[in-house]
């Protein structure tokens, strides 16, 4: 009888537990996988990315360029000419100014919140740990009619006016192909502070083998992937602050 007690109780635990729930490593482990493996992503040194944006009915090209040792360039052509959204040699952010279209460095806050991001390529879940990053699940949830798992990463402080905040986001991962398809952060400053900042990742293919999302949103801004080139001849000199003239040059 006391045999028959003891597997009756398992057999309760069992049934009120499930034996194949998902755990937080498990999840990232089966993304990682199923985007190409973990080796593959490991060996990617830098991406070039070419898109269409949508904003405001216009389509505007876009350019993004990333290296593994942190380097960023987001470019446009708005009325058939280039402008530089943001750039980073890996110690100056810039950027190009809308009113005067001249290179304008980033302040201090903002640049040592990007040096933060350097960790994030390919992807902040790759060896995350080693990285300092935390991450938990938080369950399941329905995301743009999809059953997805819901992971919480954490990442080092960032500064917001001065103030030390938490850098906090949250991943959703379809069940089905464990790829994320949306993400969600907290606005930390200007009119949205408080707000969450929502973008959405579908239409996946295949890169030599790496699964990319080819349809994002970001910010309510619709983002169309053309190409994505791994690895591409890159002249590096395109990320630095550019040499301005001084006062006295341009007189003469």
């Amino acid at each position: 009888m006391k045999i028959l007690k003891t597997l009756t109780i398992a057999f309760l635990l069992t049934a009120i537990v499930p034996v194949s729930a998902q755990t937080a490593d498990e999840i990232i482990n089966n993304y990682l996988e199923n985007t190409g493996g973990k080796a593959a992503w490991e060996k990617l040194q830098s991406v070039k990315m070419t898109a269409t944006a949508n904003a405001q009915g216009m389509e505007i090209p876009v350019e993004v360029y990333q290296t593994k040792d942190g380097k960023q360039l987001i470019k446009i052509n708005f009325q058939g000419q280039d402008i530089t959204q943001l750039a980073f040699d890996g110690e100056t952010m810039w950027s190009t100014n809308f009113m005067t279209m001249a290179p304008e460095k980033s302040d201090a806050e903002a640049t040592e919140n990007m040096k933060k991001q350097m960790k994030d390529f390919p992807t902040p879940f790759m060896n995350y740990k080693e990285k300092g990053f935390t991450v938990e699940m938080m369950g399941k949830e329905t995301k743009e009619g999809t059953e997805t798992y819901k992971i919480k990463l954490t990442q080092e402080p960032i500064m917001v006016d001065g103030v030390e905040e938490p850098n906090v986001s949250y991943y959703y991962f379809d069940t089905e192909n464990y790829v994320p398809i949306v993400t969600e952060s907290e606005i930390k400053s200007g009119p949205m502070k408080g707000q969450m900042n929502v973008s959405t990742m579908s239409d996946y293919q295949e890169v030599n083998g790496l699964y990319f999302p080819f349809a994002l949103s970001m910010g309510g801004q619709g983002i169309q992937l053309k190409e994505v080139i791994l690895n591409p001849e890159m002249d590096e000199a395109m990320f630095a602050f550019p040499a301005v003239a001084s006062d006295t040059e341009k007189k003469e």
